[in-house]
């Protein structure tokens, strides 16, 4: 499949490029990692009045879709520029609520979502976590067949990524549903992880180039050196690779399509990763430099939302389960 984007996706991406390149996200992540959110709040804002969250939200909850193309396109930049927070949470959060059979708790629930006035996480299937519980506003937690509003949550446990902290959130609270559309909101979350990931894969290419360019060695850069460039190239052609599936799967929103985009998109970060701190060295190492910000981050993407080994199950199987 060939995908381009059109001009006006194009300039989407563009401005948040823009918006995010000016707010400084390192120091956003850092501050967040450390539990503060002031700086990331005030992002998360920003990022809602440029219209991301409403990308996966009806009209009659005060969004602009579903457009899962649009959102992916978000998605790339928000993983470019390491945003931290309960993004693609929001994302399936605002997809199980639209999905109820009672339009009750998305009426209630989701303009402020929409808006950035409010930040949401759920609880993945088969795991007790859900990320940044301690930080979310609205707390969804699946259990079984039924869908509840948390009253609250536990401590925050670590995490490989500093900034992403999963908190078991607490039982009870109230029902909001029975059957929720599960497979759905795990459709959109792990779309909007495998174009996160690709993005995280783009930084850390980025950088590296940028990096090898610079440093020398026996009087010439590190870049010039032919087993260098053979790693830089096999994590461009991985990237590569993996951005036609993502745009794809997007336009399809076949389980199998998406579960194929994750595991490559998140599988091309990983290798960028690798290969990255290959070429640093020791400074890539380092948690004051800002390449780890995007190195943690790409480790702890291949298994949010479904692990390599089960998104490859869903496409050998066809999609028939998930």
């Amino acid at each position: 499949m060939r995908f381009v984007l059109d001009a006006e996706q194009r300039a989407f991406a563009a401005s948040l490029d823009a918006m995010l390149t000016a707010a400084d996200t390192p120091a956003v992540v850092r501050a967040w990692a450390r539990g503060e959110r002031t700086a990331g709040r005030a992002l998360w804002a920003r990022v809602a009045r440029a219209g991301v969250f409403a990308l996966a939200a009806p009209e009659a909850y005060e969004g602009m879709g579903p457009l899962p193309v649009e959102l992916a396109v978000a998605f790339v930049e928000l993983g470019r520029h390491a945003v931290p927070g309960p993004l693609v949470e929001t994302v399936a959060a605002t997809v199980l609520l639209a999905g109820l059979d009672d339009p009750g708790p998305a009426k209630r629930l989701l303009p402020a979502l929409v808006s950035g006035e409010a930040m949401a996480t759920v609880t993945a299937p088969g795991s007790p976590y859900a990320l940044d519980g301690d930080a979310a506003t609205t707390r969804l937690s699946l259990s079984g067949a039924e869908l509840r509003l948390s009253p609250g949550h536990g401590p925050v446990r670590p995490s490989l990524d500093p900034a992403r902290r999963p908190t078991p959130l607490s039982p009870g609270g109230e029902l909001l549903a029975t059957d929720p559309p599960v497979a759905r909101a795990v459709l959109w979350a792990r779309l909007a992880v495998a174009a996160q990931a690709l993005g995280v894969g783009l930084t850390l290419l980025d950088r590296t180039v940028a990096y090898v360019g610079q440093r020398t060695q026996f009087g010439v850069p590190v870049g010039s050196f032919q087993a260098v460039k053979h790693r830089l190239a096999d994590a461009k052609v991985a990237l590569e690779f993996a951005r036609p599936l993502v745009f794809g799967a997007a336009v399809t929103l076949d389980p199998v399509d998406v579960a194929a985009a994750k595991v490559m998109a998140c599988e091309a970060a990983y290798r960028a990763a690798r290969t990255a701190l290959q070429s640093h060295g020791a400074i890539g190492y380092t948690a004051e430099y800002d390449l780890s910000l995007w190195l943690t981050k790409a480790r702890a993407l291949r298994s949010a939302w479904g692990s390599p080994d089960a998104c490859r199950e869903t496409v050998l199987s066809g999609g028939r389960r998930r």
